[in-house]
């Protein structure tokens, strides 16, 4: 389906982003509201800090582990199926969570049983979200020309964006009543936007059928796609984990000052990577340029934290690598849609978001185990890995040409 709109927010006839702007706004704000709140929640139900991090990591597996099947079932089985049913999975197993988690704070259960429902619950929830991106991109390279596609994507950052400066903060605002309050009216949103997605996604189907020996894991046009969106997301993730700490040894900070310092360096980097998304659409360049800058901006940035003597050079470090990494998130799923075919576009989209979750666990992981060494030694890993990513060639000795892989 062609678009003759320049602009790949609007597009004439049925397709318009808007809904899944708003479903991903929605959902990012509820599941970031969850991750805000699961401190206050784990220490009222007695849980180690090793058992909240894992329920918040359980999510990134299960999202790693289902999200290639997803997309490719959107190949066979039609995008608008395929995205509903995961949402309806995920609003039901969310509302499940917050109910479990909202009955065991007003009837505290065992403690291992407490532990175990709210990461088995947390991980089914996230198998299920795991088909919402993934066909969601999909979607957008059915109906967006493959020039325009970085900045459609981007677009839908700079929703999720919002909804992870609004999570954190529409949560602390709710739970000065009661943590029930927030479980209550963020368990909505991903219903309202259900509802939003069957209403308006359209019901005609734009996508070629499959061939029968489908997408291969190590199909040689992934290759820097998946590498890249591995590292980008996480390196996000060891900054996420290791601010904090950061902000205790090597700023010297009281626990409430550094616990203050880590919330505003991680706000700061939605907001960056709000704007940063929303000039992708206004600069048109094509994805493989945008990755090469911001894997660079990124590095700079990280890399900058390692001289930061106070938390206003915390936080602008921050800001700069999130505004690089506003530009590679979109990019990286812009150019693995563009490196195949037609009838591959949700196993490749489903095959990036799996490379973000596997980013997701390992970066917890890593950040913490490197830390023990240095502070700062986080982020010259992150720096150094995004330098790399940023100079890999664009097209690796054996990787099928862009123009051949696109058929199109």
């Amino acid at each position: 389906m062609n678009i003759d709109s320049d602009d790949p927010v609007r597009a004439p006839g049925a397709f318009s982003m808007k809904p899944l702007m708003f479903e991903t706004f929605a959902c990012t704000l509820a599941m970031m509201s969850f991750v805000a709140l699961i401190g206050p929640i784990s220490r009222m139900l007695g849980l180690a800090p090793w058992q909240a991090g894992l329920a918040v990591t359980v999510g990134g597996a299960a999202w790693a582990l289902f999200a290639r099947r997803w997309g490719a079932a959107s190949d066979r089985l039609g995008r608008r199926r395929i995205i509903l049913q995961g949402l309806g999975g995920f609003v039901v197993s969310y509302a499940a969570l917050c109910a479990f988690v909202i009955v065991a704070l007003r009837h505290p259960p065992p403690v291992w049983l407490a532990f175990a429902g709210v990461v088995l619950l947390r991980g089914v929830a996230g198998g299920f979200y795991a088909a919402v991106p993934a066909t969601g991109a999909a979607l957008i390279a059915d109906h967006v020309p493959r020039e325009r596609r970085a900045g459609a994507l981007a677009t839908l950052g700079a929703a999720s964006g919002i909804g992870m400066v609004a999570g954190p903060g529409v949560a602390g605002t709710l739970a000065v009543h009661s943590l029930a309050l927030p479980l209550l009216v963020t368990a909505l949103l991903p219903l309202i936007s259900l509802g939003v997605l069957w209403r308006w996604l359209p019901r005609a189907e734009h996508h070629a059928a499959p061939d029968a020996a489908g997408l291969k894991a190590g199909d040689a046009r992934l290759r820097r796609p998946l590498l890249v969106a591995f590292v980008a997301m996480f390196s996000v993730t060891v900054a996420q984990v290791v601010v904090g700490f950061f902000a205790l040894d090597r700023l010297h900070l009281d626990a409430a000052a550094a616990a203050r310092a880590a919330g505003i360096a991680l706000t700061v980097v939605g907001v960056a990577l709000i704007l940063a998304q929303l000039l992708v659409r206004r600069l048109g360049w094509t994805p493989e340029r945008l990755i090469r800058i911001g894997c660079a901006v990124s590095a700079v940035g990280f890399g900058s934290v390692l001289f930061a003597a106070g938390q206003p050079s915390l936080w602008a470090g921050y800001f700069v690598a999130a505004a690089g990494m506003g530009w590679v998130f979109p990019s990286v799923t812009a150019l693995a849609a563009n490196s195949v075919n037609a009838n591959e576009q949700g196993a490749t989209a489903g095959a990036v978001a799996a490379a973000h979750g596997l980013g997701m666990i390992a970066g917890p992981l890593a950040g913490t185990l490197v830390y023990d060494a240095d502070p700062g030694a986080p982020y010259a890993l992150i720096a150094v890995l995004l330098a790399l990513a940023a100079l890999w060639p664009a097209r690796a000795k054996g990787e099928t040409p862009l123009s051949a892989a696109i058929g199109r």
